[in-house]
């Protein structure tokens, strides 16, 4: 059993950093489910990881530079995995129905998507920087890749015979159950407050995504757990900016 879990983690790790680990490519049957327990660890992992080159930096960069330089080190440390979810899916969007899964495979990136990635991407940036709140970055991590779990667990995968419908059929209750008391056990490190107000808002790029991907494409792909996860992030960083969460977020 416990063999399960560290494999888990290690596929977990590949699958969404580029980061040097324990590298497992290959989905072996049985652990796929035990690697989707360990999505938000990642995530707050790398967001550790990031808050630490943060404060690295404090009083050696102009802090402004210095939020561009983190939001860098995060685009590379997944690997502009997510990102490249992005630019699929918003390419796929603009040609007919019937060719959106071949455009979702195809590994070039087109006009469209070029164009409303960047967009996305200044967006995201800029609200990074707005933020103020680098120290809940892990937390925003972490919960975006709550989300990708939310969708394997309780949304159809688009292809019968992929590897997302594998990774679905393995994933049984009790992990995913597991998953969410390692979110709320971390969440509650910050603030209960935290854990109540972000668990909530995350219901709603959750379900804006998935009635997307219902409709647009019959179900999810990895392009769109990857799109699922930028948007829960987006979502998060320009509640941070606007400080809807105020004081509820701050330690």
């Amino acid at each position: 059993m416990l063999h399960k879990f560290f494999y888990g983690f290690a596929l977990a790790w590949s699958m969404l950093t580029a980061i040097p680990f324990v590298k497992v490519k290959t989905f072996y049957s049985g652990i796929n489910g035990y690697a989707v327990i360990f999505y938000p660890l990642v995530g707050w992992i790398v967001g550790m990881f990031l808050v630490g080159l943060f404060m690295l930096g404090q009083d050696r960069v102009p802090q402004s530079y210095l939020y561009v330089i983190i939001f860098v080190a995060w685009v590379v440390a997944t690997g502009a995995l997510h990102l490249d979810g992005v630019a699929d899916v918003f390419d796929a969007l603009f040609v007919p129905k019937e060719r959106r899964e071949a455009v979702l495979k195809d590994p070039h990136i087109g006009a469209m998507g070029m164009i409303f990635t960047l967009l996305f991407i200044l967006l995201k940036l800029f609200a990074f920087m707005q933020a103020e709140l680098i120290y809940l970055l892990p937390v925003v991590l972490m919960f975006s890749r709550f989300n990708a779990v939310a969708a394997i667990y309780f949304f159809d995968y688009i292809r019968k015979d992929g590897m997302g419908s594998l990774v679905k059929a393995e994933l049984h209750t009790w992990q995913f159950i597991f998953s969410a008391f390692i979110v709320v056990a971390i969440a509650v490190l910050y603030s209960w407050q935290v854990t109540l107000g972000m668990l909530v808002l995350l219901f709603l790029p959750l379900f804006l995504v998935a009635w997307l991907a219902r409709k647009a494409f019959g179900g999810f792909s990895g392009d769109l757990y990857g799109l699922l996860i930028e948007v829960t992030e987006w979502v998060l960083l320009h509640i941070l900016m606007f400080g809807y969460l105020g004081e509820a977020l701050s330690f």
